[in-house]
């Protein structure tokens, strides 16, 4: 005869198991002698083994009494169905798994392809990671406005970033994020900017799209806003007259 705590030894569990699958009627709970202590037999051991195999291969408690049991036919069955409910949770699971993945790596989760490349570009480049974020926020901001310039945007994207001359006033931009407004590093940078929408033709005014993307940019930064107003500035004097009329 064994105890309570050779009982839950023997089979591989805790006493509080033990006590636990009696509580839930697993396992009947024997009269104690009269040392008063619980005696149990080698069965109680075996349908002990039993029910902490089942358990162990991920069968519920509530279905375990009835495999104890079951038939070989039944038995057979309800594994059977066990294990497609089993089976049913492991692809939920690996389902949340993908997703979390996926927030992990949120950029993928709402942008295509092509442009986490180009956010993954510019982290090589050395641009900063808030500056990353701005982008990728734009980004976002442009898919839901006109997704049907993106491909566009994309290639002109790209296009600036094999361009060694663009790369570095991108990356003095990045730079200058945390300076003053006032600082007097921003206007040769401004200069520069002015002579490179010039060379490619650009209209720093930004009507429309851009320019509510460039407002949720240069929100970030009063440096950068004074860039984009001054910009703004010299593309309108550059204007002929009557433009606006």
């Amino acid at each position: 005869m064994l105890t309570i705590s050779r009982l839950a030894a023997t089979a591989g569990v805790t006493v509080r198991t033990v006590r636990h699958y009696h509580h839930v009627g697993l396992l009947p709970e024997p009269e104690r002698d009269a040392s008063g202590y619980r005696r149990y037999g080698a069965q109680a051991a075996v349908d002990l083994i039993r029910i902490r195999t089942l358990a162990d291969a991920g069968v519920p408690l509530a279905r375990i009494d009835a495999l104890l049991h079951a038939q070989p036919a039944e038995f057979a069955a309800a594994v059977t169905d066990i294990d497609a409910e089993l089976q049913r949770k492991i692809d939920q699971l690996t389902d949340y798994r993908r997703r979390i993945t996926e927030l992990a790596g949120g950029e993928r989760l709402v942008l295509p392809p092509e442009v986490v490349d180009i956010l993954n570009r510019m982290r090589g480049l050395g641009v900063s990671e808030q500056r990353v974020r701005l982008e990728r926020d734009s980004w976002i901001l442009m898919q839901a406005l006109d997704p049907h310039a993106m491909p566009q945007r994309i290639r002109d994207k790209n296009a600036g970033f094999d361009d060694p001359e663009t790369t570095r006033l991108y990356l003095a931009c990045d730079q200058s994020v945390d300076w003053d407004p006032h600082d007097p590093r921003l206007d040769p940078l401004i200069d520069d900017l002015d002579a490179w929408e010039i060379k490619h033709e650009r209209d720093s005014s930004q009507p429309g799209l851009l320019k509510l993307v460039s407002s949720q940019i240069s929100e970030a930064s009063p440096a950068w806003q004074r860039i984009l107003d001054a910009l703004a500035h010299r593309a309108k004097q550059r204007q002929p007259s009557g433009h606006d009329s």
